[in-house]
């Protein structure tokens, strides 16, 4: 019985999201004049306010978060709907679709006893439904390190991947000394570029097999670099100073400190 009620608060907080919608699309001069590309940028925006969220571990504010995506996903279906194209029972039956069709070993009678494996039959199943390539279910405007991992995820689906981390640390070994000869020759920036894209590329493969997210752990250390460097800032305005003012010796000594106080 507790279960049934949970199900239908669940099923009463969604309606009441979709008809005040309906009403705000309706009679909110701002809502009304909303479309499918002037929403795309403020869904961005939401989408890194929720990664921001996930990563300082807030869980009140990913679930704000949460919300403000869902009104967005609601406010496209609508518009769909006054399109005629498709409203939110056609999103949410196609999505159910595709989980059923997308776990069979669930669903149906495949075998998969590990995530391996339902990774591996996930790519198989999508290649069945009419895509050519791997690849293109990776969208092209995805932030490039992002795109990198997805991509070596994919791959590694249908068994194209290294056997081990040591191997791919030779070839982030391999790809660091290309890059060194070719700032030693003195290439032109188009070959020292492309030499270092394919180090970056091999550090993701290695961050993928020792199960670390380099999205994750860049923007990890981003906020570490935050945090330190406003303390040197904070600790030379206290002492008078602006920072640019100090020199890069004083710099360091405020920075070791900033880094024990993390400690």
């Amino acid at each position: 019985m507790q279960k049934i009620v949970k199900m239908d608060k669940r099923i009463d907080a969604f309606k009441s999201l979709l008809d005040i919608m309906d009403r705000l699309r309706a009679e909110c001069p701002w809502d009304k004049k909303q479309t499918l590309e002037s929403l795309r940028y403020l869904t961005i925006e939401e989408t890194y306010e929720l990664s921001d969220a996930i990563l300082s571990q807030d869980l009140q504010e990913v679930k704000q978060e949460l919300g403000d995506i869902m009104l967005h996903l609601v406010f496209y279906a609508k518009i769909g709907q006054e399109k005629g194209a498709f409203d939110i029972a056609d999103v949410l039956e196609g999505i159910n679709e595709k989980l059923i069709r997308r776990h069979p070993h669930i669903f149906s009678d495949v075998v998969a006893n590990d995530a391996k494996t339902v990774a591996e039959n996930w790519e198989k199943i999508k290649m069945t439904e009419g895509r050519k390539s791997v690849l293109s279910g990776v969208p092209k405007s995805m932030p490039a390190m992002v795109k990198a991992y997805r991509m070596q995820e994919k791959a590694k689906g249908i068994g194209f991947d290294w056997e081990n981390s040591e191997q791919v640390w030779e070839k982030v070994e391999e790809e660091t000394m290309e890059l060194k000869k070719e700032l030693a020759n003195g290439a032109d920036k188009a070959r020292v570029e492309a030499e270092f894209g394919d180090l970056l590329f091999s550090l993701i493969n290695y961050a993928r097999f020792i199960d670390v997210n380099p999205d994750d752990a860049l923007e990890h250390t981003n906020k570490k670099f935050i945090r330190r460097f406003t303390f040197m800032e904070d600790q030379a305005r206290d002492a008078g100073h602006q920072l640019h003012e100090l020199t890069l010796d004083e710099m360091e000594v405020i920075w070791q400190a900033a880094k024990k106080l993390e400690k």
